[in-house]
């Protein structure tokens, strides 16, 4: 009896290890929803997951990707049912105060503070994310500063019309702009909106807008007001109201995506174009090139008496607080992202043989030795070379490790370094708006109106002042008082 009681003991012992055992080689799964700064399955997102998996053993990971002009949309879809959550979402600056006042975004301040990136000697971003903070918590992580939007002008354009020198004050420009249009008989200007969905709303259209703000923001006194409310913003409305009704910006402008612009771009239907400095810089240039039109672009710098350009708050990776591992899951994907080694390779210039590669070879008619860095063409854009992957080199809040290659040099060509060097000279820090419960509840609606009427005075569809009627009419005045209140009480 002895020996079967024994044998018994032994062997769901040996039950139990087998099940410790296959419980510990199973992986843990990260699902991660995420916007187009992540490239789509067209460019190389099955093969950065391999490759990220490979270098994480233990892990699964997820993506999940809805086409990114309507990410946030489909996002706040996804995010009205709990059971749905991602374990990691990309939030820009709204919408992460908004989910952090709401309990859904799990606190990583100790995990950061004990992270590998934040002690490593090579972070460089302590400003970034103490800007981060919410009542001194953190909730994101930002691998990149924010950066923003430059004025790119098409140097033929300015050549067929004479024009020798880039604008420097707002009729200089509106001037120019006169003159396109007249020699190419189209809307010179486009852009994706009248007004940004995210802040800081004005980067697309920042002439017009000048010290215009439609969003909340707080005085040199350290007050706060709604900035859609002040005569700044009437006034940027009619300059924008102006330049649709003599056709100096597309109409189409109401409904454009950031892609619908670029490509309206690249075939010439228009000739000035307010998008991201650095890289894009490269990508505006070689895609012109690539569809056979001459790729010099002149930079503008920011108009004489206007503000400066936005620097904006930059998107955050978040995990939200029903993931099941978040230390886990902030130990292998947040804080590996910047690892000064392979992550951070793989982060920044994507998988190798698809973004990039050392091997000989010929990319687009230049010539490279085995052992040379280069970055290869991309297989959606026939003619445009690779910039980057997800995290811009130029911005990144952490270098590489001493003794791990950085191919910086070699990846960011003169145009992007200009661009982002003319941009960092000339830029100001976009702040966050902290979360009242009046700003979560009423908000929503309140930038939904907000919208609408901007679209309609665009339009010339309404008069200013009929808009800013129909704003008090339906509410968005006192819902406006009620967020400005709030926030004052803070």
């Amino acid at each position: 009896m002895k020996k079967l009681v024994a044998l018994m003991l032994a062997l769901v012992l040996c039950m139990s290890m087998a099940a410790i055992s296959a419980s510990a080689e199973e992986p843990i799964k990260i699902t991660i929803f995420v916007d187009g700064t992540i490239p789509d399955q067209n460019n190389g997102r099955d093969q950065f997951e391999a490759r990220w998996e490979e270098l994480h053993p233990g892990f699964d990971l997820e993506i999940i990707q809805p086409d990114h002009s309507s990410y946030y949309d489909v996002m706040q879809q996804r995010m009205s049912n709990k059971d749905d959550w991602p374990d990691v979402l990309i939030l820009s600056s709204t919408y992460y105060v908004d989910y952090a006042s709401a309990g859904a975004l799990w606190d990583m301040t100790d995990a950061w503070e004990n992270s590998r990136t934040k002690n490593s000697g090579r972070f460089t971003g302590d400003k970034v994310f103490e800007g981060l903070k919410l009542d001194g918590r953190l909730y994101g992580f930002a691998p990149t500063r924010g950066n923003g939007c430059v004025t790119y002008v098409k140097k033929a354009w300015m050549d067929a019309c004479g024009i020798t020198e880039a604008p420097t004050t707002y009729d200089a420009y509106i001037e120019m702009l006169k003159a396109f249009k007249e020699q190419y008989n189209t809307a010179p200007v486009a852009a994706a909106g009248f007004v940004g969905g995210e802040a800081p709303f004005i980067n697309y259209l920042p002439e017009f807008y000048q010290d215009a703000y439609p969003y909340f923001v707080q005085l040199e006194d350290g007050t706060w007001v709604d900035g859609f409310t002040q005569d700044s913003m009437k006034e940027a409305l009619q300059r924008i109201q102006d330049a649709v009704k003599d056709g100096l910006i597309d109409k189409e402008t109401l409904t454009y995506s950031t892609k619908d612009c670029r490509d309206k771009f690249y075939d010439d239907s228009f000739g000035v174009f307010t998008y991201w400095a650095g890289t894009w810089a490269t990508n505006l240039k070689t895609n012109l090139e690539a569809n056979g039109k001459d790729g010099e672009l002149v930079v503008l710098k920011p108009l004489e008496g206007l503000p400066l350009y936005f620097d904006r708050v930059p998107p955050v990776w978040c995990i939200t607080s029903t993931c099941k591992e978040p230390e886990k899951v902030f130990d292998a994907f947040i804080d590996d992202m910047l690892d000064g080694g392979d992550t951070q390779m793989l982060f920044t210039y994507g998988p190798e043989e698809v973004y990039w590669s050392t091997k000989a070879g010929t990319v687009l008619d230049e010539e490279y030795e085995e052992g040379q860095f280069h970055m290869l063409e991309n297989l959606e854009k026939p003619g445009a070379l690779y910039t980057k992957y997800h995290i811009d080199p130029m911005l990144s809040l952490a270098s590489f490790a001493d003794g791990y290659y950085d191919p910086k040099e070699e990846s960011v060509r003169p145009e992007a370094k200009a661009a982002s060097a003319l941009f960092n000279e000339n830029s100001r820090m976009a702040g966050l708006v902290p979360g009242t419960d009046e700003l979560s509840e009423l908000n929503g609606d309140l930038t939904i109106l907000k919208s609408e009427i901007i679209a309609d005075i665009a339009l010339g569809n309404i008069s200013v002042e009929e808009g800013y009627a129909r704003f008090e009419d339906e509410g968005g005045l006192e819902s406006s008082e009620a967020i400005v209140e709030s926030l004052n009480a803070l």
